[in-house]
């Protein structure tokens, strides 16, 4: 493969909880030398454009976006239909990843033209390990999650310890952790749940079986975080992994922090100046990602236990696609009215990191997702935790139980959409929002979420255990080039 510049590939899934740290995962490895390229689909890489043009012009790093075309109609998708948030409805799904799968040939030819040094693929893209093979090329698999929830899905895929349960809301324990971590059936996928193989369960199946045989795994974590897990995946699990996160602390300034993502929905001035009139720890976050639908009954319950709570609140909400945008039946009569003051709307995309940063944030209600939760994280801020499908039940035990920086707003059950697990109550979301503000036990929960903050900081700054860890990875690269 010659001397020379390193070149990495990074192939992100096209959903932007996967897109996203991809992206910053990209600008770390160019900012460490290495020229980048981004692979992804026509109209996703708008997403990307004009940040990769920052990294280029602004610090003279070697980025660049090459496109595959993805093919929609193949897969009987409608035109246009490019990432898992335009899905138009969930029994799409499995012709979204067998449009996924027709990806292959088209990444071939680009490894081919291009040969880099390294692919980076999502794990959703198991083939891609063998079509990085074909060439000699090692192929490096990002799940975009935590060591935590590598490691409880290992355990559930080796010993289905649900077959143990006698009914849906028995806690049973997942084996073999460092932690006695207890779920319920209900807190599972529906096909984990009944024990039945799915098109995605397969898929699953085929990702982790990749994970050993392809080059080893990215992790957009840091060891402090959860060393006991970092140090089970790969002792215990035996997996060769490198943490290289948290990867939107790369994000210094706030035209970093804005430009991730699609156009926020708000003026970031404006945001902030909302924000700078709040005093430090006020302010309760509330956003549940780019995906999760919440009914417009749940969306009520919340608006009037926000108003319950006495707390100030920035309330980020996603309407379902299909619903017709006039209709907000969601909000109580006159409620925008009365929060004018204490409370701020905002409808569609936000500028997440960059208001999670402000030090009038005091506490962070989320889905869990992994981005949202390390970037709660990051901001050193309690959070509440509301998951409702995918790892994000995995997410909130790490947040609730091992670090115990968060409490559970109580959701039961794993749902994809409509989601918010069976319902929470005004009465549930008031106690939650208040228990990460007031008394004492908010106070311990901020004093360890700000010890993990400058634990954060330090990991990617040089010397750091995520520095090095990249570092180390480079240098592996390099050689293995050699």
């Amino acid at each position: 493969m010659g001397g020379g510049q390193l070149h990495v590939f990074f192939f992100p899934m096209m959903a932007h909880g996967h897109m996203i740290p991809t992206l910053d995962m990209a600008k770390l490895f160019a900012g460490a030398g290495v020229k980048s390229t981004i692979i992804t689909t026509p109209l996703n890489a708008q997403h990307f454009e004009k940040s990769v043009q920052r990294v280029t012009q602004l610090l003279g790093h070697d980025m660049g976006i090459r496109t595959v075309d993805f093919p929609a109609a193949a897969a009987g998708l409608p035109e246009g239909c490019e990432s898992v948030d335009q899905i138009p409805s969930d029994d799409m799904i499995p012709n979204f990843f067998r449009a996924t799968a027709m990806l292959r040939e088209p990444l071939e030819r680009l490894l081919d033209e291009l040969r880099p040094n390294c692919l980076v693929a999502d794990m959703f893209f198991p083939w891609a390990t063998a079509a990085a093979a074909k060439f000699g090329i090692p192929r490096l698999v990002f799940h975009g999650t935590s060591f935590f929830a590598l490691c409880a899905s290992e355990s559930m895929r080796l010993y289905k310890p649900q077959r143990q349960a006698s009914s849906d809301d028995e806690p049973f324990l997942v084996p073999n952790l460092p932690h006695q971590i207890k779920l319920t059936k209900m807190q599972l996928s529906e096909s984990d749940r009944q024990d039945v193989e799915t098109d995605l369960s397969k898929l699953l199946k085929l990702v982790k079986e990749t994970e050993l045989t392809s080059y080893g795994v990215v992790v957009n974590s840091f060891y402090e975080l959860e060393p006991d897990y970092a140090n089970h995946y790969r002792g215990v699990l035996g997996r060769r992994a490198w943490h290289v996160g948290p990867v939107s602390l790369c994000n210094r300034g706030i035209e970093d922090k804005v430009q991730r993502g699609k156009i926020t929905s708000i003026d970031e001035h404006e945001c902030l100046k909302w924000l700078d009139s709040k005093k430090p720890n006020s302010v309760i976050y509330v956003c549940f990602g780019s995906v999760a639908d919440f009914a417009a009954s749940q969306l009520f319950e919340i608006a009037m236990g926000l108003e319950a709570s006495g707390q100030q609140f920035i309330w980020v909400v996603r309407r379902p696609k299909n619903e017709e945008e006039e209709r907000e039946d969601w909000l109580p009569e006159g409620f925008e009215e009365r929060m004018r003051e204490r409370g701020l709307i905002i409808r569609g995309w936000a500028p997440q990191v960059l208001i999670l940063d402000h030090e009038a944030i005091g506490g962070f209600v989320t889905h869990c997702g992994w981005n949202s939760t390390l970037e709660g994280v990051s901001a050193g801020v309690p959070m509440v935790t509301w998951p409702v499908f995918a790892e994000q039940f995995y997410n909130e035990k790490l947040v609730t139980e091992v670090l115990r920086v968060g409490v559970s707003v109580g959701v039961l059950q794993w749902k994809r959409t409509g989601g918010g697990g069976g319902g929470v109550g005004r009465e549930g979301v008031a106690a939650a929002v208040r228990r990460i503000v007031l008394g004492e036990e908010a106070e311990e929960m901020r004093r360890r979420a700000r010890a993990l903050k400058d634990k954060a900081k330090k990991a990617v700054e040089e010397g750091g255990s995520s520095y090095s860890d990249l570092n180390g990875l480079i240098e592996e690269l390099r050689s293995y080039q050699a």
